[in-house]
C-alpha cells in the first residue's frame, strides 16, 4: 500500500478525531500536532511490517448557519 488517507474532523466536545478510509483504524486527541502523533501510532499497529509508504490527513469542516 502506498499511501492511507484519514478523515479529520473536529469533535463536538473538542479536539479531533481521525478514521481511516478503506480500515478499521480510529483515532482522537486534543490537538493536531497530537493527532499527528497517534495516527501514526495507530498505522505503525495496525500494519505491523507492511505499512503504507505516506499518510494522508483530509480535513473536513463542517459549517452550519441559518438559511
Amino acid at each position: 500500500m502506498e499511501e492511507i488517507i484519514f478523515l479529520v474532523e473536529e469533535s463536538i466536545e473538542g479536539g479531533f478525531t481521525a478514521k481511516g478510509l478503506g480500515v478499521s483504524i480510529f483515532t482522537e486527541a486534543d490537538t493536531m500536532d497530537e493527532l499527528r502523533t497517534m495516527v501514526k501510532d495507530a498505522v505503525q499497529c495496525h500494519f505491523d511490517n507492511n505499512k503504507p509508504k505516506l499518510i494522508r490527513l483530509h480535513m473536513v469542516k463542517e459549517e452550519v448557519f441559518a438559511a
